[in-house]
C-alpha cells in the first residue's frame, strides 16, 4: 500500500523537474532558429504545436470536452482570450531571448507570482494575509530599483509577468486539462499563424523552405518544444502536493537567469542583482508563508479526520460522561 503512493510521488517529482527544467533551458533553442524572425518562429510554435497535441489526443482517444467546449460560448470566448494572452507571451519571450534580454525574460517569471497575487486582490477581490502584502510591496519596490538599474521600466519583464498571471486567471475558469487547453488554444491560433506563414512565403521572406532541412525540422520541432514540458508538467499536477509545484515553479528562471549571465555573458551591474535579490527576498516570505498555511491547513483536517473517526468508532465521549475506554480491536488513527 506504501509503494505505490511513494512511486507516485517519484514519478510526479521527476516529471516536475522536467517540466521546469526544459522550460529553464529553452532559451538555448530560440537562437537555433534563425534567421527566422520572433515573428515567424511563433507562427510555427503556434502551428506545429496543434499538430502535435492533436496526434497526442488521437492516441489517447480524448475527444469529449471538444463538444462539450463547442456548447459552451462563455468558455469558447475564454479560450479565445486565452489565446490572445499566450500570444502575446510567447512573442515577447521568444524576442527577448534572441534579442540579448535573457536575464529580464528570466525575471518575468520571478515576479509572475507576486502579479498573480496582486490580480488576485484586484481582480477577484481576494484577502491577502500581512506576510503577502509585504511580499507584494517588497516586489513592488524591486521593479522601482530595476527602473533605475536599466534606465526604465523592465517592461519585457512586466509584460511576461502580467501576461502570464493574466493567462493563469482565464485558463483557472475555463478549467480545461493541459493537453486540451493547449489544443483549443492553439486551434484559435492556427489560421491567423497558418496565413501569415503563406504570407510571408508568398513574399520570399519565409525560411522554413530556404534555409535546409534541419532548419525546416528545427522549426517544426518547436511544436515538441511547447507541448512536451506541457505534458510533463500535467503528470506532475497530478501527483504531487501544489505547495511542491509551487517550488519547483522557480527551477525555470534560476535556469534562465544562469544562462543569461553565464553562456549568454549579459551584464549584471550592481543595481540589477539588487533589484533581483529583492524578488527573492518577496518570493522567500511568498514560499514561507504559503508552506506555514499548508502545514497549519493539512494539521487541521487530520485533527478533524481523527476526531470523526473517533467519534464513529464510539471512543468521543459526551460532555461531562467522562473518559470511554477504547476497544481493543479498534485500528489506531494516524494523525
Amino acid at each position: 500500500m506504501t509503494d505505490k503512493p511513494s512511486g507516485e510521488s517519484r514519478t510526479g517529482l521527476l516529471n516536475g523537474f522536467a517540466a521546469y527544467g526544459m522550460w529553464g533551458l529553452v532559451p538555448l533553442f530560440w537562437p537555433l532558429l534563425k534567421p527566422a524572425g520572433a515573428v515567424e518562429i511563433l507562427a510555427h510554435r503556434m502551428v506545429w504545436s496543434l499538430a502535435f497535441v492533436v496526434v497526442a489526443l488521437l492516441v489517447v482517444r480524448r475527444w469529449a470536452w471538444a463538444g462539450e467546449l463547442l456548447r459552451r460560448p462563455r468558455k469558447l470566448a475564454l479560450i479565445v482570450v486565452a489565446a490572445a494572452v499566450i500570444t502575446v507571451n510567447w512573442g515577447v519571450y521568444i524576442w527577448a531571448v534572441n534579442s540579448g534580454h535573457v536575464v529580464e525574460a528570466s525575471l518575468g517569471y520571478f515576479i509572475n507570482p507576486l502579479v498573480t497575487i496582486a490580480m488576485g486582490v484586484l481582480v477577484l477581490k481576494e484577502r491577502l494575509r500581512p506576510v503577502q502584502w509585504a511580499a507584494v510591496a517588497t516586489g513592488a519596490a524591486s521593479v522601482v530599483v530595476l527602473t533605475v538599474g536599466y534606465g526604465r521600466p523592465p517592461w519585457i519583464s512586466l509584460c511576461l509577468a502580467f501576461s502570464f498571471a493574466t493567462y493563469g486567471l482565464v485558463k483557472k475558469k475555463v478549467n480545461l486539462g493541459g493537453v486540451e487547453s493547449l489544443a483549443a488554444e492553439t486551434a484559435v491560433q492556427f489560421l491567423p499563424a497558418l496565413a501569415y506563414l503563406l504570407w510571408l512565403g508568398a513574399h520570399g521572406d519565409a525560411t522554413f523552405a530556404s534555409e535546409g532541412a534541419g532548419h525546416a525540422a528545427l522549426l517544426a520541432s518547436t511544436g515538441v518544444v511547447t507541448a512536451l514540458p506541457l505534458v510533463c508538467f500535467g503528470a506532475a499536477a497530478i501527483r504531487v502536493p501544489l505547495s511542491t509545484l509551487g517550488l519547483l515553479q522557480y527551477l525555470a528562471p534560476v535556469f534562465q537567469l544562469v544562462l543569461g549571465v553565464v553562456y549568454f555573458h549579459e551584464s549584471m551591474p550592481a543595481e540589477r542583482w539588487a533589484g533581483f535579490a529583492l524578488v527573492w527576498l518577496a518570493l522567500s516570505m511568498l514560499t514561507w508563508d504559503g508552506l506555514r498555511t499548508a502545514r497549519r491547513t493539512a494539521q487541521l483536517r487530520a485533527r478533524a479526520a481523527a476526531g470523526a473517526a473517533a467519534g464513529a468508532a464510539g471512543r468521543v465521549p459526551a460532555p461531562g460522561t467522562g473518559p470511554v475506554e477504547t476497544p481493543q480491536s479498534a485500528d489506531p488513527v494516524e494523525a
